[in-house]
């Protein structure tokens, strides 16, 4: 069977998790963490053999290439053995450790997926930010390692505005067009390297985008301070994890802090939450309260310097910089299709608080145009979107991309790899130029 028939494999590739899964699919197969075990004492054992006996340093370093676990397995080895050492191939949202990076794919195909990479179509997904040569890598990877028939790398931005695209579509009769719903500002905040993105009919305006320094695991960091300030006793073991799992069961969004404060003082009993758990070691049960950190974490996207004098820059004014710095005949449009991305903007009631705190920028600054130039400027219309799809956006758009009959006609092919090399993944066949 031709690789065209067959579904693409769409790999989705962040710095915290990775999504696996084929194209038409609603959601991925696999989300797995981005990490990878590697037996460090085979390396120790390759180098520590005399030159003389290369028979064994040969096995010890072949045992060393195949002796590796990726996701949740990799974790769970590194806990209950000493032998294995955890590797992050991706570091704020780029790949800096490509050896890593194909031992993750090679698990993802093979171990997860279960596919033959010679008979399927890829869609890998990309950073706004990463460098040509980074697509060059993956593109060298793909073909040489795994040889596919055919590579489609996407940037990250467009994926998750189609996605947002799509899934309204699907829930909606309303017939809107396509080129303006694929203009917007994609606020993509996942496990590391939060970007806004504005993106023009599909058109990545570079020069506009911003970096926001917190992501999911600052937000993770930033619960457990509160917690181990308060004094509450968590076994430092299970640290991260229990303020992860904090983090993603208990924390929102406050409309106004003081409220809150005053809130939580009021009726501990309703607002304090519990966290029963057993320390691993000792198998003695414990129990954590919950409070101020439920909605103290989600704040520092609003109020960076509680949690850092560094950055006090608040999202609400970077996305706002952002539209500002984009051509002023887009603006308005790009108000009006704000799209969250990301498992970091899953919070109850993130988008509401954005969309005021924009709104009321944009307010203030058509107020003050008003007055000063003595003219009645038409109010700016501010839209966030949110949706279900959030935490898996980029997976389902690139889904969706590749699930259309055009996606085969796009894809950088094996042939064109073999004749040109891999400079083929610097430029897209959609948009006919450099990403």
């Amino acid at each position: 069977m031709d690789a065209a028939a067959r579904p693409a494999v769409v790999i989705d590739n962040g710095t915290g998790y990775s999504k696996l899964g084929f194209s038409g699919n609603s959601e991925p197969c696999f989300t797995i963490p981005t990490v990878v075990a590697v037996n460090e004492s085979f390396l120790d054992q390759s180098e520590m053999c005399s030159s003389a006996n290369w028979i064994a340093q040969y096995n010890a370093g072949v045992m060393a290439d195949l002796d590796f676990f990726i996701g949740d397995e990799a974790l769970s080895q590194f806990k209950s053995s000493g032998m294995y050492s955890l590797k992050h191939p991706i570091h704020h949202g780029q790949v800096d450790d490509w050896d890593t990076m194909e031992r993750f794919w090679q698990q993802c195909i093979f171990n997860y997926l279960r596919c033959n990479p010679e008979e399927h179509y890829f869609l890998l997904t990309d950073s706004p930010v990463s460098t040509p040569e980074s697509r060059e890598c993956a593109g060298e990877i793909m073909f040489e390692t795994f040889n596919v028939p055919g590579l489609y790398i996407s940037v990250q931005s467009v994926l998750s505005l189609s996605a947002g695209y799509a899934f309204l579509k699907s829930i909606s009769d309303e017939n809107s067009d396509s080129a303006s719903d694929m203009t917007g500002v994609v606020v993509d905040i996942g496990d590391g390297a939060p970007h806004v993105v504005p993106v023009v009919n599909g058109y990545v305006i570079g020069s506009s985008i911003k970096s926001f320094p917190f992501s999911g695991s600052d937000i993770t960091q930033f619960v457990l301070q509160l917690l181990q300030e308060r004094g509450e006793l968590i076994p430092p073991e299970d640290s991260l994890d229990i303020a992860r799992k904090v983090k993603e069961m208990h924390c929102y969004t406050a409309s106004d802090i003081v409220k809150e404060f005053k809130k939580h003082d009021k009726k501990p009993d309703k607002y304090i939450k519990q966290w029963s758990a057993i320390k691993p070691k000792t198998g003695v049960p414990y129990t954590i309260d919950i409070g101020y950190e439920r909605f103290l974490g989600p704040e520092i996207f609003f109020h960076p310097e509680i949690y850092s004098t560094d950055f006090s820059t608040p999202l609400p004014e970077l996305i706002d910089s952002c539209v500002q710095s984009a051509p002023i005949d887009t603006r308005r449009a790009l108000y009006k299709n704000i799209v969250l991305s990301g498992g970091s903007t899953m919070f109850k009631d993130f988008h509401k608080r954005l969309q005021n705190d924009i709104k009321k920028i944009v307010d203030e600054r058509v107020a003050a145009t008003n007055a000063r130039h003595h003219v009645e400027v038409k109010p700016v219309e501010v839209n966030v979107v949110a949706h279900p799809i959030q935490s898996y956006a980029v997976w389902f758009g690139g889904s969706v991309a590749a699930s259309n009959p055009e996606f085969y006609e796009c894809c950088h092919t094996k042939e064109e790899y073999e004749e040109h090399g891999a400079s083929i993944c610097r430029t897209s066949t959609v948009f006919k130029g450099m990403y």
